[in-house]
């Protein structure tokens, strides 16, 4: 069976849209596709300027109706610590990427290193605890 499948859009929880747009914005170098505010609550779509059809949405954890007050802190918990989401990047340069986002003062979390595995990556958090890893390609 032959299924004809892209990625269209992948979401990340922030915590702060103005942080959040400087740091993918500003610091990754993505492009702005949509900023939809509704109340105090901010949706944001951004993506690599090279990429049109690939997005990352950055929506309020809170927005979903469906989940309970106790699952919101433990959501608010796990973006504290870090370990609630991650998105995975690739760079044909990794130290060199690295050296550039290091210097907007964001958290570093592991400077580039060869893994065991066989990638070398480092990784960084967002303004709300989301894990940035990048890796070498090509």
């Amino acid at each position: 069976m032959d299924i004809d499948l892209t990625i269209n859009a992948s979401f990340l929880p922030h915590t702060d849209p103005d942080a959040s747009l400087a740091f993918y914005r500003d610091t990754l170098g993505f492009e702005v596709r949509k900023d939809v505010r509704y109340g105090d609550m901010c949706w944001l779509t951004v993506g690599p300027p090279d990429q049109p059809a690939t997005s990352i949405v950055l929506a309020p954890p809170a927005a979903d109706p469906g989940i309970t007050q106790d699952e919101r802190r433990t959501i608010n918990e796990m973006m504290a610590k870090g370990t609630y989401a991650t998105l995975l990047l690739a760079s044909k340069d990794v130290d060199g990427t690295f050296e550039r986002i290091q210097a907007s003062d964001v958290e570093v979390i592991q400077e580039p290193v060869d893994q065991p595995y066989g990638v070398r990556d480092c990784a960084f958090r967002d303004p709300a605890g989301n894990t940035i890893r990048i890796q070498q390609v090509g």
